[in-house]
């Protein structure tokens, strides 16, 4: 492991660690949602920021969310429990957009821990710590500007060999306010030379490590044909010699992966054992103890601030006996996020594990609520949703049409909304792109010249023969085989 670990060198690892709105922008199943859509008092509109009706359960969530906002609701958990299709989901990225970008938000899936490579409860910690955010503030002595001169200057190698040594560095900085010449150790030349630097570039130097950094090319030699696409920087404002705040934002897994990978050289014997390790290795609980006490110090220094995130974690009742045990553990440590489940379950046997010695049939266990161990649940918040109305349903429906720029007649958006409110929202909301589809293909010459094709009660049903639901497909299934 490393001596030490070098949180200015860590680099996000992406994935879900990230806000919701760091990705590039799509139309998928919640992009609608903006977030709880509360008033200033902390009670909910009917309809507003994209969410319609649930209003107890976004009060609810309106009150999870300032717990957050004042650190008061850290190792708790949140059960949002209710039927497919109430909008569970849509709570839980609401929440996420009611916290911000800033504050690290991780949605998994239940059967995403079950995995050949590696152990359930290691998955789980994994998105534990991609769920807790760090922010670093350091500031920091600095030497910033653009290199008007990099000279190192050669001494005979002092064990007496031919070759000669770097005896030290003189580089020129030049800012706004001036110019200053520094002499600097051989140790940052060869930081230097990893940057790639050379004159004409603007560089920052650390007074107090000697990370060098290269921020771009100075837009002076903007004018250049230069094959290569460098980035064009203005000179730094002020002197060269400058205290500088920086704000770093990572997640405790960043730091995890960046001491977990190997340290080693460049020979051949390394490379090939990189190129033979498996794609997914475990991260050792000694690792991780060692990180959390450098995170602790940080923290107590005043350098870090801890930023619990939230992990989401969909179908809740896929989890195992195993895995409710561990999550309970981690829940009572000093680090940890803010835990919402969700599960449209009622009274269902607890998932048990193949593998586990203490329990192998699922038989052997009672229902339980949700699927959750009885033992687990009191440690729950639970928030219930109910099914929409179909005042409700047709909101959505109108929401998500305009959401997909769908044009649609106000009888063909009434009979969506009512398939929605016979069948289900969720096969009503499939229907509606499918249903333009249809409209343009019974359009194709209007369509072709740009004309917008409005979608009618015909398009809807012609769509609905074509997709069935859950319950007709099963009928037909049913028939064909006593047909059979």
């Amino acid at each position: 492991m490393p001596a030490a670990v070098q949180i200015s060198e860590v680099g996000k690892t992406g994935g879900s660690s990230t806000g919701v709105g760091s990705r590039d922008k799509r139309t998928a199943t919640h992009s609608h949602i903006r977030g709880l859509g509360l008033r200033s008092d902390g009670y909910a509109e009917r309809d507003a920021a994209g969410f319609v009706g649930q209003v107890a359960a976004r009060e609810a969530c309106g009150i999870v969310v300032d717990l957050i906002r004042w650190k008061k609701m850290a190792g708790r958990a949140v059960l949002l429990a209710g039927g497919p299709g109430t909008g569970k989901t849509a709570l839980a990225m609401a929440v996420a957009q009611e916290l911000g970008s800033k504050v690290p938000f991780c949605p998994i899936v239940g059967s995403e821990l079950y995995s050949a490579e590696v152990k359930k409860t290691e998955a789980l910690m994994e998105n534990f710590r991609r769920a807790i955010g760090l922010r670093v503030r350091e500031t920091k002595e600095v030497y910033e500007g653009e290199v008007t001169e990099l000279t190192p200057e050669e001494a005979e190698n002092p064990l007496g060999a031919y070759g000669r040594t770097i005896a030290h560095l003189i580089i020129t900085l030049k800012a706004a306010k001036g110019t200053k010449k520094l002499r600097l150790d051989p140790s940052i030349y060869e930081a230097i030379q990893k940057e790639r630097v050379r004159l004409g570039d603007v560089i920052y130097i650390e007074a107090n490590t000697g990370a060098v950094k290269r921020v771009g090319r100075s837009d002076a030699y903007a004018t250049e044909f230069d094959l290569e696409a460098d980035e064009y920087v203005p000179i730094p404002k002020g002197d060269v010699h400058k205290k500088k705040e920086v704000v770093q934002d990572v997640t405790l897994h960043d730091l995890d992966v960046a001491n977990a990978k190997p340290q080693g050289g460049q020979d051949v014997l390394s490379m090939m054992g990189q190129l033979m390790r498996p794609k997914k290795t475990e991260i050792t609980e000694k690792l991780r103890g060692e990180i959390n006490k450098v995170v602790n110090r940080y923290i107590d220094q005043g350098v870090a601030e801890l930023v619990p995130g939230v992990l989401f974690i969909d179908e809740v009742h896929m989890l195992d006996l195993e895995c409710f045990t561990y999550l309970s553990r981690a829940l009572e440590s000093s680090i940890s996020p803010i835990v919402i489940l969700a599960s449209n379950r009622g009274l269902v046997p607890i998932t048990t594990s193949r593998s586990s010695p203490a329990t192998t049939d699922a038989s052997d266990l009672p229902p339980a609520a949700h699927g959750i161990p009885p033992d687990f649940l009191p440690r729950l918040l639970i928030i219930p949703t109910h099914a929409y109305t179909p005042d409700e349903i047709a909101s959505i429906v109108r929401i998500r049409a305009r959401a997909e720029n769908l044009a649609f007649a106000p009888e063909g958006l009434d009979r969506v909304a009512q398939l929605g409110a016979e069948v289900s929202l969720r096969y009503a909301l499939q229907l509606l792109t499918p249903a333009s589809v249809v409209a343009r293909m019974g359009k194709g010459v209007e369509a072709a010249k740009g004309t917008q094709i409005t979608v009618g009660v015909k398009e809807v049903e012609e769509a609905r023969e074509l997709f069935l639901d859950a319950g007709r497909s099963v009928g037909v299934q049913s028939s064909g085989l006593l047909g059979a």
